[in-house]
């Protein structure tokens, strides 16, 4: 099974490109976010006629996430519990049948927080802590679980370009350090730093003072990995290339493959 997160960065100016990534990578789950529309506005006859199934929990202008599966998902939940006042589209969660078998994954998109010294940035440590204790709730149920998508932080110095230009930066702040320390830390394995202790892999490069053509990028997007599913990792990959498409997304995609139970 091949599983992939994407900020896609806005879903219908991005289209072309979404299709092309699905019929070259051809995974089996994709999770995508920043849809940047509703949920009735999303491509989805483009891409259900490409045979994907398309669950969505989408925002006007903003945030938006969706799950793209070749087998229909059960057991759909749009929002992150823990907070019935938050109106945010950041989170979307549902179960894939796969290889006799199933697997619940987790399209996730955690705020930004900047400026640091606002309620942005309160609310990117509450949404962390919220995201932490649901977690840990999908852990008891002792199944593969995949967390996958753009969250907003850059775990060690080795995952940015230029470090010490986000000293300063909710991305890269202690206490956002700290919290995705800690989510991990419930027993999760990081895909990608299972396979490699190697720096200068980055999944987005800002638009910006030539950081794409500099190389100067950082690491945000994530695929966490219970214990159930980290004993079926076979293998991660950057889809590096797709930065360099014509009018990108400033992310690209990750892919984690799983072998059958």
């Amino acid at each position: 099974m091949r599983i992939a997160t994407w900020n896609v960065n806005s879903v219908r100016q991005r289209l072309g490109h979404l299709l092309d990534f699905l019929r070259e990578s051809e995974p089996d789950a994709l999770c995508l976010q920043e849809l940047k529309c509703v949920n009735g506005d999303f491509p989805r006859r483009e891409i259900e006629d490409a045979g994907w199934q398309v669950e969505t929990h989408g925002q006007k202008t903003f945030n938006g996430v969706a799950i793209l599966s070749r087998a229909r998902l059960e057991d759909v939940r749009r929002g992150l519990p823990g907070d019935d006042a938050d109106e945010q589209a950041r989170y979307l969660e549902g179960v894939l049948p796969y290889a006799g078998g199933v697997v619940r994954i987790a399209s996730i998109y955690l705020p930004n927080g900047n400026p640091p010294n606002t309620e942005k940035y309160s609310y990117k440590l509450g949404w962390m802590r919220r995201l932490t204790a649901h977690a840990q709730m999908l852990l008891a149920h002792e199944e593969p679980l995949v967390l996958a998508g753009d969250y907003n932080a850059i775990p060690e110095p080795r995952d940015a370009r230029e470090p010490a230009a986000w000293v300063d930066d909710a991305l890269f702040l202690p206490q956002t350090r700290a919290a995705f320390r800690g989510l991990v830390n419930l027993g999760f394995t990081e895909a990608l730093r299972s396979t490699t202790d190697s720096g200068g892999l980055y999944t987005f490069w800002d638009y910006q003072a030539g950081a794409w053509q500099r190389n100067n990028g950082i690491r945000i997007d994530h695929l966490l990995l219970s214990p159930h599913a980290a004993d079926r990792l076979a293998a991660v990959s950057i889809a590096k290339h797709v930065r360099g498409w014509d009018k990108p997304s400033d992310h690209v995609p990750v892919i984690v493959e799983l072998k059958a139970a």
